[in-house]
């Protein structure tokens, strides 16, 4: 570098420590070399990369020399080849891209750089990891590694006759060998076994020490603090990406030896669309994705198998709901023209609102009771055993596959903490455990206030869409106003929809609609919030920082995604008063009231519209944005047919997946069992529903992480993490719900009552228990003159059929006119009322009990897997610890055999 660009240099590192960020910088850390086992200071002359042109092998995955193994990409721009005035901010991100790579070769990687083949001012700096240096990470890491084959038989499934025709075939997708595992360490290699050195560590495994390397190698230095890490490098424009390789095409088998073609294995037996009746290959998953990735596949696929079972019943629910809504009583007493035809009804707002006559509601009450029948009892609490048997068969499925993934203990022994943990810490103190001095990011003071400003933040964002739901219930009550006035006339020449398109129809469904758009505005804003404040509170681990990022967003997505729902089915109607003495929010809207059928149906139009609009935002988030992003950019890195382009520089042209791309995938599947879950006694058909949906996003899923993204770094991961209790608490909170929703949503509690009790003598002249008879014992009268001047309605919107009558019809059970307790409620109320509380809690009672049976029933890890972990641990004492202790005793056998003589000697001089 020439002395006017060392001066350069100079100025612009002392104009760092003082602008800090202001120019989109990067951030000071301070950084100990204790992170860095193998750390040594670049110092002195900076080491240049080696540069090559590329072989014009598109296929390949080593350097030029067909040797060595491309781990990791870095993907940088030439500021030379750039004609811009910005030239202190180049030299500043070339010396730092500069002393980065030899902080990297410094730490034993090998690096060569190549230009693209389609921008000449993009260069790829292609990373290999010598397997000195592999051992040494390895070791670092706890990366666990074969010691022996797996010596205990393991069972075939009785199913396996059947399900064979569904897994891919092992001619395709060969079955691994099982092994016995050990933690690595370099000073015991020939306890494990290793045919190949080039193979003994999967490309997985060697990208997931890179990124860790990578993470951790500092790029500038002043004094006692370091400035490191490629995701500063990133966010500072220094590097433009960095990735490693997809092992080839996924449409097309590559012919290099060299590659393995699980890309394209993954393609042709997982995300293709024909592939969409076979089992995941989850092992071939975890080999080319990592745990992460395999372990959320493998969730995935378990709660759409088991959906299978939930959408079937509630299928036969539905059907039975569907062929039963003709011959139900109570909804031919409603349609009928002798008893709903002369049942006139009271305004359900002031003024505009006119008399109505019940049959109107004919085919809103025969939809009602497909939904609204003692099917759905059975099935909510159907459902509430199969939540638990799900979550309980799940563990299991689950502790099978910690074992079979090596991942039992990786939370004790294998996770580091993360690089912005470590680069903040700068108190003392003493850990509790070892009793040793440690370093910390904050002390106990500043922890608590970290904790209290994410508590704080999350808490006003909550309130915020309490407040957004409540501002969409005053849009339902003045829009129903309105509807109630015009919306007779507006669809005069839409004869068949007339009968279903009701004010209150036409109410919930733009309720749902804007409750959708509100939901997707606020989640975007608050992603943003939710990952400032974890990042402000610092965790120490991966682990912790998604498990906190986790708990925040699935708060605020809870109150988000149900709170409209909550309001529909626990407070909607609840508490309206009566014609003469509404209830109003805020002195100005009267509260709304439920359908004369109910609330229900209105919650099914809420759910299904929520379910569907929610599907189809994430899948043209998930799908359509990617493939249009991906055409985009190979539109416009155009090159000649004739060209051939390195499988580096194809993998740049992909979209990067981000750092929290999996999390949203989770988030999404955990919102919709809530869906499933939480209201399923007001919808059967939401498990059907769901399964189609992931049949769907599994496919799709594997197609976008196959085609449309850079390959992501392979991370370990012992289980589902947060969203494991989150799945029980929703478990649990289901019970609860789905019991309240059949007592005080539906209707089923009031039928009952009147069947058992109200049906016969002395409140009728029956003698036999009836359902007849039920919408007029359930309907109580009001005399129009009681109506106050603010809520009669006009005479101009008084139909022509009312005939001057006196009374009018309302939902409650109150005592009629002239009676000495007028419109107080009658002893129907308190019996409806009674029930359902004992229905709640007979109801909750069981099903919880019957829960608690199951989750002891069953255990959590299978007894097999009990016994291969034993083993396990007994073959690592044998092979690596009894046998160290043999190897001690052998070195330590010369000198006990030469004080044994001496000792002999002794003794004969003496007897001598």
């Amino acid at each position: 570098m020439s002395e006017e660009g060392d001066n350069i240099s100079e100025m612009d590192s002392d104009r760092d420590l003082e602008e800090g960020t202001e120019m989109g910088l990067l951030d000071d850390v301070v950084y100990s070399e204790n992170y860095l086992p193998s750390y040594r200071s670049a110092g002195g002359i900076v080491p240049k990369v080696e540069q090559a042109e590329f072989d014009q092998n598109p296929d390949s995955l080593f350097f030029n020399d067909g040797k060595r193994r491309i781990d990791f990409v870095l993907v940088y721009e030439d500021e030379s080849k750039k004609d811009l005035d910005k030239k202190n901010t180049f030299q500043r991100r070339k010396r730092r891209r500069e002393h980065f790579e030899a902080s990297l070769m410094n730490m034993g990687m090998e690096l060569e750089a190549t230009r693209s083949v389609v921008d000449e001012k993009i260069l790829f700096v292609k990373v290999h990891m010598p397997w000195e240096v592999l051992c040494t990470y390895a070791e670092v890491l706890h990366i666990k590694l074969p010691i022996q084959a797996n010596d205990l038989a393991s069972k075939s499934s009785p199913f396996s006759c059947f399900t064979k025709y569904f897994y891919p075939s092992e001619d395709v997708i060969a079955t691994e060998t099982e092994f016995f595992t050990a933690p690595f360490e370099k000073n015991r290699l020939e306890y494990f076994i290793i045919k190949d050195q080039d193979e003994f560590f999967t490309p997985a495994m060697r990208s997931r020490m890179a990124y860790y390397i990578l993470c951790r190698a500092p790029y500038e230095e002043r004094g006692a603090v370091k400035k490191f890490g490629i995701h500063k490098l990133l966010d500072g424009g220094v590097y433009k990406a960095a990735y490693p390789l997809h092992d080839g095409r996924f449409n097309i088998k590559s012919q290099d030896e060299g590659c393995p073609n699980e890309r394209y294995l993954l393609y042709t037996e997982w995300a293709n669309p024909k592939s969409f009746y076979k089992m995941q290959p989850l092992d071939l998953i975890r080999k080319y994705y990592g745990e992460k990735i395999g372990i959320y596949f493998a969730w995935l696929g378990f709660y759409t198998l088991m959906l299978t079972l939930a959408a079937i019943v509630g299928l036969c629910c539905f059907i039975f709901g569907y062929r039963t809504r003709e011959t139900s009583t109570w909804s031919k007493e409603v349609c009928d023209p002798e008893i709903g035809g002369k049942i006139i009804m009271c305004p359900r707002c002031d003024r505009f609102c006119s008399y109505w006559r019940l049959n109107s509601t004919c085919e809103t009450s025969k939809d009602l009771c497909i939904f609204d029948n003692y099917g759905t009892l059975v099935f909510a609490v159907f459902m509430a055993i199969w939540v638990t048997l799900f979550l309980e068969l799940w563990k299991r499925y689950q502790a099978r596959l910690e074992y079979e993934w090596d991942t039992v203990e990786f939370l004790e022994q294998e996770e580091q903490p993360r690089p912005e943990y470590e680069a903040k810490c700068l108190y003392q103190r003493t850990n509790p455990v070892t009793g040793a001095e440690e370093k910390v990011p904050y002390t106990a003071c500043g922890k608590c206030v970290r904790v209290s400003c994410g508590i704080g933040t999350v808490l006003f964002w909550i309130f915020l869409i309490v407040a957004s739901v409540v501002g969409v219930i005053i849009y339902r009550l003045a829009v129903f106003f309105t509807f109630s006035i015009r919306l007779r006339e507006d669809i005069k020449g839409l004869e068949p929809f007339k009968e279903y398109v009701t004010p209150q129809m036409a109410t919930t469904v733009t309720a749902s609609i804007i409750s959708v758009v509100i939901i997707m505005i606020l989640n975007n804003l608050y992603e943003k919030v939710a990952i400032w404040i974890t990042d402000f509170e610092l965790p120490r681990t991966r682990t912790d920082y998604e498990n906190s990022l986790t708990l925040k967003m699935f708060l605020f997505q809870f109150v988000n995604y149900y709170s409209s729902c909550f309001y529909v089915a626990f407070f909607k109607g609840k508490v309206v008063g009566y014609p003469g003495q509404p209830v109003y929010w805020m002195g100005l809207y009267r509260n709304e009231e439920c359908d004369p059928g109910g609330c229900l149906i209105e919650l099914t139009t809420q759910l299904s519209v929520i379910m569907g609009g929610k599907a189809i935002w994430n899948n043209i988030q998930e799908v359509l944005l990617p493939w249009v992003k991906n055409l985009i950019f190979r539109h416009c890195n155009k090159v000649k047919s004739e060209k051939i382009i390195p499988r580096w520089e194809q993998d740049y042209q992909l979209q990067p997946l981000g750092k929290l791309g999996l999390f949203y995938e989770y988030l999404e599947m955990v919102i919709q069992f809530g869906f499933v879950t939480l209201f399923v006694a007001s919808f059967p058909l939401a498990p059907l529903l769901a399964l189609v949906n992931n049949l769907l996003e599994i496919r799709v899923d594997a197609w976008k992480l196959t085609t449309q993204f850079r390959r992501i770094v392979p991370e370990k991961a012992q289980d589902i993490g947060a969203w494991q209790p989150i799945l029980q608490g929703v478990a649990i909170l289901a019970v609860a719900t789905n019991a309240a929703i059949i007592a005080f949503t539906s209707d089923m509690i009031p039928r009952l009552v009147y069947y058992w009790s109200f049906s016969v003598s002395p409140y009728t002249e029956n003698t036999s228990h009836t359902m007849t008879g039920y919408i007029n014992n359930t309907l109580s009268i009001f005399n129009i003159s009681d109506f106050t001047i603010d809520s009669m309605p006009l005479d101009e919107v008084i139909p022509y059929w009312f005939n001057n009558s006196t009374t009018c019809r309302y939902r409650d059970f109150r005592f009629p006119p002239s009676h000495p307790r007028q419109y107080d409620h009658n002893i129907y109320y308190w019996h409806v009322i009674a029930a359902k509380l004992a229905f709640i809690i007979v109801v909750e009672h069981i099903v919880y009990f019957t829960k608690f049976v199951l989750s002891y029933a069953i255990p959590d890890v299978p007894d097999k897997v009990k016994e291969q972990i034993k083993r396990e641990k007994y073959l690592t004492q044998v092979l690596l610890h009894e046998a160290n202790l043999k190897k001690v005793a052998k070195q330590v056998k010369p000198f006990a055999d030469m004080i044994k003589c001496d000792l002999e000697g002794e003794n004969l001089d003496q007897h001598l």
